[in-house]
C-alpha cells in the first residue's frame, strides 16, 4: 500500500512538473515579440540571417523567394554562369513556422496600428493582413526610366534572374534568326546590334561578359556573323563614375580597342522594338536594348506617408529608424532608404553592412551606437580576364584584378552550395563553352 502511495505521489509530481514545463514554454512564446521583414535582398536577407530568432518571430514577406547574389548576375545572361548557381532559397535560412515566409507583396502600411496589408503574389485577390512588433522595410528599389517612352515596352532591365533570362533568350533567339533564310543583311546586323543604357557597374559587366561570349563562344559557333555584331553603350556622363579616375580611364580605353564596341556620350529619348532614338537626334537599329540607369522607388515606398528624399528614398536616423513613426518600431535599409544628413551609395555591400547592424540592434547586442559605414572598396568585371579594383588601401587593373574579382565574389556567396556550384560552372565553360540552348 505505501509503495501504491509514493508511485501516485511521483507520477503526480511528474505531471506538475511536465505542466510547468508547459506553462514556461507557453509564457516563452508568448514573450517572443513579432518581427516582418519585408524583401529578400542583401540588406533584409542580411537581417534574417543574424537576427536572433529565440527573441522574435520572424515572418519575412516577399515577392521572391530566395537571396539573388546579383555581382555574378551578368555572368548569367550569356551562360557563364548557370541562374541557380547564385540563389539561395530563403527557406533555407529556417523559420518556427512554415507560414512564416509569405510569398506575397506588401501594400500598405499602418503605422498606427502596426498592420501590415499584403496581397499574394500567387493569387493576387487573396489580401490579408499580418500585425507586428517591429517591421524592416527593405525592399530595394526599381530601374530609373526617367519617363523615357517605350522603356517599359521594348527595353529589359537588369535586377532579377527573370531579366537576365529574358536577355539570354533575346541573344539567342537574335543569333539563330540572324541566320535563317529570308534575312537579309540589314536586318541580320539589326537583330545583332545590342545597345547597353547606363555606364554604372551593371551596364559594364553586361557588356563585358557579352564581349566574351562573342569572343569565345559566337566566334565559334556563329562563324560568319561575328563582323556583324555590334555593341552600343550610351551613358550621358562618365563610365563607372564612382570609380577612381585612372581606372575609369583603363576601362574606356580597353572598351573602345574592342571590335564592334562603341562607346556614346548621349541619352537615349525614346525606345522601339526595332530603333532606339538619342538626344543628338540619332536613330540606332537594334535588336535588344538593356536598360541599367538609375534607381526609382517602389509603389509599396512612393505610397508609404513619410519623411522622403529627393530620390523618393524613406528618411531614417542613424539607427536605421523611420522618422515619421514616433513608436520607433519601424525601420529602413537598403536600396530603399536614406540616412538623413548621411551621403551613402546605393550598393550591395551598404546594404550587407546594414542588415547585419541592424539585426545586432534588435538583438541588445549593439550597445545603441549609431550606424557607421566604410566602404571596402569597389570591383568591376571589363572583359577579356581584365579587372578593376578600387580599395581604399590601392588600385589594380587587369588580369590579377580580375583575379580578385573572381576570388572575392567566390567567398562572399554565403553558401557552401554556391561556393561549390559557381567554379564548376566556370570550369565547365572555360572547357565546353557557354550553353546556348534557348528555353521559353
Amino acid at each position: 500500500m505505501h509503495l501504491v502511495l509514493r508511485k501516485s505521489k511521483e507520477f503526480q509530481r511528474t505531471i506538475s512538473q511536465l505542466w510547468n514545463q508547459c506553462l514556461r514554454k507557453k509564457s516563452t512564446d508568448t514573450e517572443r515579440k513579432r518581427l516582418i521583414i519585408l524583401g529578400t535582398g542583401w540588406a533584409s536577407y542580411s537581417v534574417l540571417k543574424a537576427i536572433d530568432k529565440r527573441i522574435y518571430d520572424v515572418i519575412v514577406v516577399s515577392p521572391r523567394n530566395h537571396f539573388l547574389f546579383t555581382p555574378l548576375l551578368c555572368s548569367t545572361t550569356v551562360g557563364t554562369l548557370e541562374f541557380r548557381s547564385i540563389i539561395e532559397p530563403v527557406r533555407n535560412q529556417g523559420f518556427r513556422q512554415t507560414d512564416h515566409f509569405n510569398l506575397s507583396w506588401a501594400e500598405s502600411l499602418d503605422f498606427s496600428r502596426q498592420i501590415l496589408h499584403c496581397h499574394s503574389a500567387l493569387k493576387p485577390d487573396l489580401k490579408y493582413e499580418l500585425s507586428y512588433d517591429k517591421i524592416v522595410i527593405g525592399v530595394g528599389a526599381l530601374n530609373n526610366t526617367f519617363g523615357v517612352p517605350g522603356v517599359h515596352e521594348y527595353a529589359i532591365f537588369l535586377k532579377e534572374v527573370a531579366d537576365a533570362r529574358k536577355i539570354r533568350n533575346r541573344i539567342i533567339h537574335n543569333f539563330e534568326l540572324s541566320v535563317q533564310p529570308g534575312i537579309d543583311e540589314s536586318e541580320s546586323k539589326r537583330l545583332l546590334h545590342t545597345i547597353i543604357v547606363g555606364g554604372g557597374p551593371t551596364g559594364i559587366e553586361f557588356g563585358a561578359e557579352l564581349y566574351d561570349f562573342i569572343e569565345q563562344d559566337v566566334a565559334r559557333l556563329y562563324k560568319r556573323k561575328r563582323d556583324d555584331v555590334q555593341v552600343t553603350l550610351v551613358e550621358s556622363n562618365k563610365i563607372l563614375s564612382s570609380f577612381d579616375e585612372r581606372l575609369r580611364h583603363f576601362a574606356e580605353k580597353k572598351i573602345k580597342q574592342r571590335s564592334g564596341f562603341n562607346l556614346l556620350k548621349d541619352s537615349v529619348t525614346n525606345v522601339s522594338s526595332d530603333h532606339v532614338v538619342l538626344k543628338s537626334g540619332k536613330t540606332i537599329p537594334c535588336g535588344l536594348v538593356v536598360w541599367s540607369t538609375g534607381l526609382a522607388p517602389r509603389s509599396f515606398v512612393v505610397k508609404l506617408n513619410v519623411a522622403k528624399n529627393s530620390r523618393g528614398q524613406i528618411l531614417t536616423d542613424r539607427h536605421l529608424r523611420i522618422l515619421d513613426d514616433p513608436s520607433g518600431n519601424s525601420y529602413a535599409l537598403g536600396d530603399c532608404a536614406d540616412i538623413q544628413d548621411m551621403l551613402l551609395p546605393c550598393t550591395a555591400q551598404l546594404a550587407e553592412k546594414q542588415g547585419r547592424y541592424l539585426a545586432e540592434q534588435l538583438n541588445g547586442k549593439g550597445e545603441g551606437k549609431p550606424f557607421k559605414f566604410r566602404s571596402r572598396g569597389m570591383l568591376a568585371y571589363i572583359g577579356q580576364y581584365q579587372g578593376l579594383t578600387d580599395l581604399p588601401e590601392f588600385k589594380l587593373q587587369g588580369f590579377p584584378s580580375w583575379f580578385l574579382w573572381r576570388s572575392a565574389y567566390l567567398t562572399r556567396l554565403g553558401s557552401w552550395r554556391l561556393i561549390i556550384q559557381v567554379p564548376l560552372d566556370w570550369i565547365k565553360t572555360h572547357f565546353f563553352g557557354r550553353d546556348i540552348s534557348r528555353i521559353d
